[in-house]
């Protein structure tokens, strides 16, 4: 039985592997929500950067998943920690 130019057996390891990185993007998701941390909700959302990287890596678009990582794992992480820095740790209220 062919799919798309592939046979079963690859097409059920791509599909677990894409299940699988869809649910560690869904778990970083709602860890950078529920995460009080700033730093660390910022890293959370570095991670998820890099898992979506991988899953476009998975699918077959490498130019895009070379664009994740390099803007949403790389520059877009570092310009987050570099802001949260540069605040107050306090409120004035």
């Amino acid at each position: 039985m062919q799919f798309q130019g592939t046979n079963l057996g690859e097409f059920i390891v791509y599909l677990a592997l894409e299940v699988a990185l869809g649910l560690m993007l869904l778990a970083a998701a709602l860890i950078s929500i529920r995460v009080k941390n700033l730093l660390a909700a910022v890293v959370t959302l570095t991670v998820f950067s890099f898992i979506s990287a991988l899953l476009y890596l998975v699918m077959g678009a490498i130019d895009v998943a070379f664009t994740e990582a390099v803007v949403g794992a790389g520059i877009t992480g570092v310009l987050f920690i570099v802001a949260l820095f540069h605040t107050s740790g306090r409120s004035l209220d």
